[in-house]
């Protein structure tokens, strides 16, 4: 009898089998749906790719929809493989099982064993991405020649890049199915986050290949200038837009660097924008998956900035419609409405919001795992625990992203039209991220001592009666949406 291949809702692309001729076995777990309310957008586009995979398979394919893992499992007679899951509790899971073989991860370009070669070696001072990355281009032979002087430049804040949309959408019978269902489960009683609408992500193969050969062709050459702008205008600017697609296993990452890398090298994108986007794939989301296996599991409740506050319900629950300031309500709509916006965005808008106001990381990290179509526990464990919010994992240190809202509005057009004025940190117009960053300052004072940046804009700041100003002014404003 032939092993079954388990394949998860993240390991749906071609590169996730191996034979041809061997069953395949998909699960709907609705028991995953049931626990935390997670983005509605995001629990259609795991269950649209799961039927669009058992469909593309056809008779191959044994697709079960039962209330857990473990209930599918044990309908399922024989053997049964799967590639190493993306996250430790479905790791311990699998393990667990009797009968099931857990084979080598799969949709990452850098092994487990070199990761862990490179960070066994004697070095000074905490793990780095830049470190890692170079590490990983001279190891897979990715842009080895010298980066020279950077040709790329920010773009002004009104400056928007030229390209067609992205190849559309089209939903079919079986998102139709998938958004009854989905209808249904409301009806009994599962909760949802933000809102349902058209499906606007790649559930297949060919839909992301399709937007990926269309961001090659149209919006690679640009993401050099506009891969850290934000506009209210436009959510997408150069941005691919397939981190979903990446982290649902529809694209693997190599052929993926390896096609960019060919559009420099033929001419059709500068370095300055090849050079970010593969940074992106072969180097920071290589370095979070592989932290998140290689540092101990250890999910601190404050972080090192003894963050304790909860995250308010307005936040929670994306109500944008509550907040007044531009860049938080455009931003968090974008959640609310799209589940996703790109990386300045969750970092300097809504991780930043987060840090200066003291909530606890757990919880954020936890928010944007439901929050975003493409969360996942690998990427935002890291990134919001150690990156965003500066509570790393123990042998991961990072900087804190905290920025005040004239660094906001350098890099967007938020500040234009907004009720607040971006330099201005007391008063009824004071900017909440330039107040915010004040009174984030002055809390954590004697724990920022080894960040230069930090002190010295506190220093710029440490003016006594400006101190317990700005302090007592964020007191008051607690957890009120700005």
């Amino acid at each position: 009898m032939s092993v079954h291949r388990w394949l998860l809702a993240d390991q749906l692309g071609p590169h996730f089998l191996d034979d041809p001729r061997q069953p395949v076995l998909l699960i709907e777990a609705r028991e995953l749906f049931r626990r935390r309310p997670m983005h509605r957008q995001k629990a259609h586009l795991i269950l649209s790719a799961l039927r669009h995979r058992a469909a593309e398979l056809g008779d191959r394919a044994v697709l079960l929809r039962t209330g857990t893992f473990r209930e599918a499992l044990a309908q399922v007679g024989g053997a049964v493989e799967v590639c190493h899951p993306t996250s430790r509790g479905t790791l311990a899971f699998a393990r667990s099982v009797e009968g099931l073989t857990v084979l080598p991860p799969r949709g990452f370009v850098t092994s487990r064993a070199d990761f862990a070669a490179w960070a066994d070696r004697g070095r000074r001072g905490p793990l780095r991405m830049a470190d890692f990355y170079r590490e990983a281009r001279r190891r897979h032979g990715v842009l080895t020649e010298p980066v020279g002087r950077r040709a790329g430049r920010s773009a002004p804040r009104r400056d928007r890049p030229e390209a067609p949309p992205p190849p559309p959408i089209e939903e079919d019978d079986i998102d139709a199915g998938v958004r009854r269902d989905l209808d249904r489960w409301v009806a009994e009683g599962i909760r949802f986050v933000g809102r349902d609408g058209p499906r606007r992500y790649p559930a297949t193969h060919a839909e992301a290949q399709a937007r990926l050969e269309h961001f090659l062709r149209h919006r690679l050459a640009e993401y050099g200038r506009f891969g850290a702008v934000m506009s209210a205008d436009d959510p997408i600017l150069a941005h691919s837009v397939l981190s979903s697609s990446f982290n649902l296993g529809l694209l693997d990452p190599e052929p993926a660097v390896r096609r960019a890398e060919q559009a420099w090298r033929a001419g059709s994108a500068p370095r300055s924008a090849v050079e970010p986007f593969i940074r992106q794939l072969l180097g920071w989301r290589e370095f979070l998956w592989q932290l998140y296996w290689y540092v101990e599991p250890r999910l601190p409740g404050t972080g090192r900035l003894a963050s304790t506050e909860p995250l308010p319900d307005w936040f929670a629950d994306l109500d944008a419609d509550a907040v007044e300031a531009r860049c938080l309500a455009d931003v968090l709509a974008g959640v609310r409405d799209r589940g996703w916006a790109h990386h300045s965005q969750r970092l300097l808008v809504l991780g930043n919001y987060g840090l200066q106001r003291g909530w606890r990381p757990a919880d954020l990290a936890d928010w944007f795992r439901r929050s975003f179509v493409d969360g996942a526990h690998w990427v935002m464990n890291e990134t919001v625990l150690g990156l965003s919010q500066y509570a790393d994992l123990g042998r991961v240190d990072t900087r804190p992203y905290a920025v005040d809202g004239t660094y906001i509005d350098e890099i967007s057009d938020y500040c234009a039209g907004c009720r607040y004025l971006p330099e201005r940190p007391l008063g009824d117009q004071a900017c909440p991220y330039t107040a915010g960053f004040e009174s984030f300052l002055h809390r954590n004072r004697d724990r920022l001592t080894g960040d230069p940046r930090l002190v010295a804009e506190l220093t710029v700041r440490d003016d006594p009666e400006r101190r317990e100003a700005v302090l007592a002014q964020e007191e008051k404003r607690g957890g009120d949406p700005p």
